[in-house]
């Protein structure tokens, strides 16, 4: 299977995705316990583990995407709440700032819209081949 063009550069970022949460969760396992309290470390894991699901899930959409092109929308939707949802808990972690709190629920809403629009892809095609 060859990728497209743009199947290339959303795998792209999902590897970009996959490796950040590698670093962080390092980061945090290593160089993190001394600088924050327990319960900065427990959002930056959080972070870590989330970033990481949908980087996989990234993949897997991509891949899907040859059989189902709109698959390609849920990966751009990941991408985003990775940005809002991961990205608000790292900064929260390391500044302690919580008013940053407020983004990670719309980071949360990115990636269950994202899952619904994958579901709705699977349903859609799904009852075209009975049809």
């Amino acid at each position: 299977m060859e990728l497209t063009k743009k199947q290339s550069f959303w795998a792209a970022v999902c590897a970009i995705q996959a490796l950040i949460a590698v670093a962080a969760g390092a980061f945090g396992a290593h160089g993190l316990k001394a600088i924050v309290p327990q319960q900065n470390l427990e959002w930056w894991q959080t972070g870590c583990q989330y970033l990481m699901y949908h980087a996989l899930a990234g993949f897997v959409m991509i891949l899907l995407s040859s059989w189902r092109a709109r698959l390609i929308t849920p990966v751009k939707l990941f991408t985003s709440g990775s940005i809002c949802f991961s990205g608000s808990l790292f900064i929260m972690t390391l500044s302690d700032i919580r008013q940053f709190g407020v983004v990670t629920p719309v980071g949360g809403l990115l990636y269950v819209v994202g899952w619904g629009v994958a579901i709705y892809c699977f349903i859609k095609y799904r009852k075209k081949e009975v049809n």
